[in-house]
């Protein structure tokens, strides 16, 4: 008996050593230059006002000119905004040279790699190379190079990288670009991590779920894959079933009002630990979804994993004619 509770006494004294530990935090930050992507709406956009307000010097890049104004219109003067197509090399090139001139002579403390499509997710059959080129050129070719652009900066700063993955980096729902581009930043992150240890950089790769965002907004995308469900040439359509698209829009719709996460703040609080702790973890599962499906769901055997996912999938008219 006194071995068990000695047993207790001391996994409970790890687990108290451990929560003390990931709670210190870097001190002096005030002031430190970070840079965002994707800063005109959703977790970029938060993430930018949040760390304004906490008194870093935040680069916040923007894709559109309203998206930069409304933002800056917003935040203190000492906030910065740049416009970035992700997908443009030369415009990297041009940033990452700002940004440089800017942050002479202490670097760049943190990178949070941000910026992200959904593309449209659907049955692979319907899709062509389009639908998959465009979100992995922006989700996993764009970070790469925004991150290899910006690598002397962090690394003279001994600082922090932040990869916006996604729950989807670890198990893929559907067919299109989005999740191959996931997992592919999952890749680039670990072997980055690794790669930069030597340096004093962390890495850290953030995994949200099903959040309400302009990315995950279900009419949207439902509206995109009508599109190429209208498109699809006669057979396909057969082989699927008339009925298919309805029934499967609606199996979608009743999963989006059960897992989506409404309040995106917790994606922004895991960005401020991983740039603000001593001990910033490797990975954050963020999402009640996330930690309570998806993350235990992509450590399963595939043959569970299927047949939750199918079970929420229409089924094609073809395989009831086996």
């Amino acid at each position: 008996m006194l071995f068990y509770a000695l047993l207790f006494l001391g996994i409970a004294s790890l687990w108290w050593c451990w929560r003390a530990r990931d709670g210190i935090q870097v001190t002096n930050l005030t002031g430190k230059y970070i840079f965002i992507t994707g800063c005109d709406t959703g977790f970029g956009n938060m993430a930018a006002k949040f760390f304004d307000k906490k008194g870093f010097r935040v680069f916040a890049s923007c894709l559109t000119e309203i998206g930069a104004k409304e933002l800056k219109a917003v935040t203190s003067k000492q906030l910065q905004t740049v416009l970035l197509d992700v997908r443009d090399s030369d415009s990297i090139k041009k940033v990452a040279a700002w940004v440089k001139a800017e942050v002479q002579p202490e670097g760049l403390w943190g990178l949070v790699n941000n910026a992200g499509i959904m593309g449209t997710p659907a049955p692979t059959d319907w899709l062509d190379i389009e639908h998959f080129r465009e979100p992995i050129e922006v989700n996993l070719i764009g970070l790469i190079n925004v991150t290899i652009n910006m690598l002397p900066l962090i690394k003279k700063a001994k600082g922090r990288i932040v990869n916006v993955s996604s729950i989807g980096g670890r198990i893929a729902f559907n067919g299109g670009g989005y999740f191959p581009s996931k997992f592919g930043v999952e890749g680039f992150n670990d072997s980055l991590r690794r790669d930069m240890k030597a340096f004093g950089v962390k890495v850290c790769c953030i995994q949200p779920g099903l959040f309400k965002t302009s990315l995950t907004n279900p009419a949207k995308i439902m509206k995109e894959k009508e599109v190429i469900w209208n498109r699809l040439p006669p057979d396909i359509k057969k082989q699927y079933g008339e009925e298919y698209f309805q029934k499967d829009a609606e199996k979608k719709e009743k999963l989006s009002k059960i897992c989506l996460n409404k309040d995106i703040s917790p994606v922004v609080q895991c960005m401020d630990h991983a740039l603000t702790s001593l001990h910033p973890h490797a990975h954050y599962v963020v999402g009640k979804d996330a930690k309570l499906l998806w993350n235990p769901l992509s450590r399963m055997p595939a043959v569970i994993q299927d047949f939750l996912l199918l079970w929420n999938r229409a089924e094609p008219a073809a395989s009831h004619a086996k």
